[in-house]
């Protein structure tokens, strides 16, 4: 079978669609108790990573997504959902939506824990209609380097994200481009 230059970009697109397709299933929309106990299992896991203590200490809000489905090959996806929580108390349900394209290919579960640290960030997350990561207040991904260096007195960006608990074999969670809205779960 010979591809022309046109066909294979509409194969390669096919392909992620069909290696992603399984994710999807997986990632059926869950109940607001199954979300929620899900946030706090993974909350009292990063309680105990000692570099994310600062962070904890000196948030206005954490946003937590216990586990968010990757996968693709060339074109992939991926989707979340999680909570925000303010202390602790539960300010409502955000799903993580995002589209990728380029090289690429295979499957992973990663969570992700988005450390708001000024009260203008979490505005901008409340007033959008689904806030765009890349556009707003900045967000600093601490991978386990930078996180070694983090003090309750170097703390000075917007935003902080901790992937956490990531198991398959795609390289990294994509951050930018992604779009996190609020919604409502079935109870």
């Amino acid at each position: 079978m010979n591809l022309s230059r046109r066909q294979f970009p509409l194969l390669a697109a096919g392909a992620g669609l069909l290696a992603s397709a399984p994710l999807a299933r997986d990632a059926a929309a869950a109940t607001g108790p199954e979300i929620s106990r899900d946030v706090a299992e993974a909350e009292r896991r990063l309680r105990v990573m000692e570099n994310a203590a600062p962070l904890f200490s000196q948030a206005q809000a954490v946003l937590i997504f216990p586990r968010i489905i990757q996968g693709g090959f060339i074109v992939g996806g991926q989707y979340g959902e999680g909570a925000l929580r303010r202390g602790a108390t539960h300010q409502g349900y955000y799903r993580i939506v995002g589209a990728s394209f380029g090289l690429q290919a295979g499957a992973q579960t990663s969570g992700l824990a988005m450390f708001f640290m000024t009260e203008a960030a979490l505005r901008a997350l409340d007033n959008a209609d689904g806030w765009e990561i890349g556009t707003g207040p900045s967000v600093v991904a601490l991978d386990r380097g930078l996180q070694a260096n983090v003090t309750s007195t170097t703390l000075a960006e917007p935003v902080y994200a901790i992937t956490f608990g990531q198991q398959g074999l795609m390289a990294a969670l994509a951050l930018n481009g992604t779009k996190i809205t609020r919604f409502t779960p079935e109870r």
